[in-house]
């Protein structure tokens, strides 16, 4: 087996780490963990909270990427998946989501708090027609 070994050693702080909203979804906030920048964008990995008194839309979507797992921090968020329903995630739940798998964000509480990994760090995403 090869090891891929072009990363550099990185280490991201919660009082360091800024939160910004130019993320994916406006009624998220994201901080960036480093992630990307040490494996030359391969995988990227943040941490996704809610902005208070924002709602999700429940835009149906897919994303074009090789993995995707979420862990959820604090507070809880309801995913709906193609084929698999809706599902509430607790602090300590997680979910891997399939390659392209079509899911939507239905609600979350003001406090949720989550741990995004993803490869690779950037990829596109599409709005999809509710299955």
């Amino acid at each position: 087996m090869t090891l891929w070994k072009n990363q550099v050693f990185t280490i991201a702080h919660a009082d360091d780490g800024r939160f910004e909203g130019a993320g994916l979804r406006p009624f998220f906030e994201y901080r960036d963990l480093g992630i990307r920048d040490a494996t030359q964008g391969r995988y990227g990995a943040h941490v996704i909270r809610a902005v208070p008194g924002m709602e999700s839309p429940g835009t149906w979507h897919s994303h074009d990427l090789d993995f995707q797992m979420v862990y959820v921090t604090k507070g809880w968020v309801v995913f709906e998946y193609e084929g698999q329903g809706e599902h509430v995630l607790r602090a300590g739940s997680s979910v891997l989501q399939p390659p392209g798998i079509k899911h939507r964000e239905v609600r979350h509480s003001d406090d949720m708090e989550l741990i995004e990994v993803v490869s690779p760090a950037d990829f596109k995403t599409a709005e999809e027609a509710a299955p």
